[in-house]
């Protein structure tokens, strides 16, 4: 065994690990960190692929902000444990199937001929000026720049779509405009009275 495959099944063996913490975990703050875990050995395991920018989208983007963003989350909602097992058993005969059925599917897909060794060669060594980044700009931009302006539309109506539908008028909400805002006097906002004086009494 070569130094390279002894780091990909320590990398798998941790990551297997850490995705199933992550669903069996009971706390879901644990769940959260186990799933930053995932993401760093997932990182690893692109590095050895030689997706050096891949990787570190990987660990800014989805560790760095978006499990960062959900970590706060879950600890600032303070979720009640024990009312999301209420219906556990209810529904674990559908997720039991459910979990049966993907493994299945992945199965079929992992022992099918396309994932076969033959097919699926270590990376072809490349020179020490290569970039990874610039040739994946290079096929991005080029043969698959259609797909990718439709997929940059798509999220921009998603975004959209939820601001949409998260911004409701309130009839209690207290709103000012602008426009009579700017258009205030002093006379309607300010008012002098004049008091008379009184002595300090001892």
């Amino acid at each position: 065994m070569t130094f390279q495959q002894f780091v990909f099944y320590f990398l798998a063996a941790i990551l297997v690990f850490a995705a199933l913490r992550v669903i069996t975990a009971r706390n879901p703050v644990h769940s959260a960190l186990f799933l930053v875990l995932a993401f760093f050995t997932s990182a690893g395991l692109w590095l050895l692929l030689e997706a050096e920018f891949l990787a570190i989208t990987l660990v800014l983007v989805y560790v760095g902000a978006v499990m960062v963003l959900f970590l706060f989350v879950v600890m600032m909602l303070d979720i009640n444990i024990d009312r999301l097992r209420e219906g556990f058993l209810r529904w674990f005969p559908f997720g039991a199937a459910l979990a049966v059925l993907m493994v299945l599917e992945m199965g079929l897909v992992l022992w099918g001929k396309y994932f076969a060794p033959e097919a699926m060669p270590p990376p072809v060594p490349r020179p020490a000026g290569y970039s990874n980044t610039k040739e994946l700009g290079r096929v991005l931009y080029t043969e698959y720049v259609y797909p990718f302006e439709l997929a940059a539309v798509l999220l921009l109506v998603a975004i959209v779509a939820a601001i949409a539908l998260t911004l409701r008028r309130r009839k209690d909400t207290k709103y000012v405009d602008p426009a009579k805002q700017v258009l205030v006097r002093r006379e309607e906002r300010v008012r002098l009275v004049s008091m008379p004086a009184e002595k300090e009494r001892g």
